[in-house]
C-alpha cells in the first residue's frame, strides 16, 4: 500500500495529467456558468505535508471560503475548493454584478452562488477522474464554510491524517474579462483509494 509521499515519477505525472484534465474541464464549466470565456493557466499539481499545504494557499490565518464534498463508491476522500477573495469577485461579478471587500458581507445569495461554483469545479474535476479511471465515484451534497484556511484543513487532516500526512494539491489560475485569479483545489483520498485509483490507471508500481 502506497501513501502520497511513496510515489513514483509515472504515478505523479499520471496524477498531474489527471489535474491538468480536471481543471481544464471545470474552466469549460465555468464559461458555461459566467457566460463569458473562462481560461486557465497549466495548472500546478503536487504532493504537499498539510502544513506545506496551507502556506502554500496563503498561511494558516488567512481568511477564506471553502467548499468541500466528500467522495464515496469505489474511492473514498474528500476534495476541498478554496475560494479566496479575488476568486470570489470574479464569480460574484458575473453572476450578481458586484463585489466584496471581506467575506462578512456574504450573505445567502451570494453564499449559494459561491457553493454552486464550488461544486461545478469538484464534480467536473471528480467526473474527469472517474472517466479516465472507469470508476465510480459519488459526492455529498456541498458544504460552505468561512474560517481561518488552517481551520478549513483540519477537516481532512482530522479524517486521513492518520494515514498519510501529504494531501494532492491542485493549483492554477482561471482568466475571464481579463481578470487573472488564483484558484485552488485540495483532493485526499483515503490509503486505500489512492491505491485503488493507481491500479485502475495501470500506473501502480507493485
Amino acid at each position: 500500500m502506497k501513501t502520497f509521499d511513496e510515489l513514483n515519477i509515472l504515478e505523479l505525472d499520471t496524477i498531474r495529467e489527471i489535474g491538468s484534465i480536471g481543471t481544464g474541464n471545470a474552466a469549460t464549466a465555468l464559461s458555461n456558468m459566467l457566460g463569458c470565456e473562462v481560461r486557465i493557466d497549466v495548472p500546478e499539481v503536487r504532493i504537499m505535508e498539510y502544513n506545506e499545504a496551507i502556506d502554500w494557499i496563503g498561511g494558516p490565518e488567512a481568511i477564506t471560503a471553502g467548499v468541500l464534498v466528500r467522495i464515496n463508491g469505489e474511492v473514498n476522500g474528500i476534495m476541498l475548493a478554496v475560494q479566496q477573495i479575488e476568486f470570489v469577485n470574479m464569480i460574484l461579478s458575473r453572476i450578481l454584478g458586484k463585489e466584496i471587500t471581506n467575506y462578512d458581507e456574504l450573505k445567502e445569495l451570494e453564499s449559494s452562488a459561491l457553493v454552486e461554483v464550488g461544486n461545478i469545479t469538484i464534480s467536473t474535476f471528480i467526473n474527469a477522474l472517474s472517466s479516465l479511471a472507469d470508476i465510480t465515484m459519488h459526492l455529498t451534497v456541498p458544504a460552505f464554510a468561512v474560517d481561518m484556511q488552517g481551520a478549513i484543513l483540519t477537516v481532512p487532516m482530522a479524517e486521513f491524517g492518520g494515514q498519510s500526512d501529504y494531501i494532492m494539491t491542485i493549483g492554477s489560475n482561471f482568466i475571464c474579462d481579463h481578470r487573472v485569479v488564483p484558484y485552488r483545489l485540495l483532493l485526499s483520498p483515503d490509503v486505500r483509494s489512492l491505491n485503488f485509483l493507481l491500479k485502475k490507471l495501470g500506473v501502480l508500481d507493485e
